[in-house]
């Protein structure tokens, strides 16, 4: 990773975050890149979301991002608990606002009404082991 993060437990409800994840499916699935097992089975509009939490931004290698996104990647943008849930909650606005450039844009368009803290610990406990990630 470029940027060093620090690892605290989510503050969400993973088991919540399951639930409200549904309304994600149609766009995203959670599949272990490395095992292949299928997490959570939805949509391929949107990245595979296996490891994400924790993770710099734009790094799933198979899916075409936005530019601004992965400018933002690029620049260092990791998925922290904060930076998620103010990404899920305005994807067009956070992008404007962290790259400081009004024509930023994100190809996610929903934007997540509520539980965004349960969806990030959902994800955090479906990812890899949070715990190889604080050894380090």
């Amino acid at each position: 990773m470029d940027a060093e993060i620090e690892y605290v437990a989510p503050t969400g409800d993973a088991e919540a975050g399951e639930k409200t994840f549904r309304s994600c499916k149609s766009c995203h699935s959670i599949v272990n890149t490395e095992t292949e097992e299928v997490i959570y089975k939805g949509g391929k509009t949107g990245p595979n979301l296996y490891g994400v939490a924790y993770n710099k931004a734009a790094s799933d290698e198979d899916f075409n991002y936005s530019s601004s996104l992965e400018e933002a990647g690029e620049k260092g943008l990791m998925w922290t608990e904060e930076n998620f849930v103010a990404f899920v909650k305005d994807p067009k606005d956070f992008l404007k606002e962290h790259l400081g450039d009004d024509g930023a844009r994100s190809k996610m368009s929903f934007k997540l009404r509520k539980d965004h803290e349960d969806v990030f610990a959902y994800l955090a406990s479906v990812g890899p082991d949070m715990e190889a990630k604080t050894d380090k």
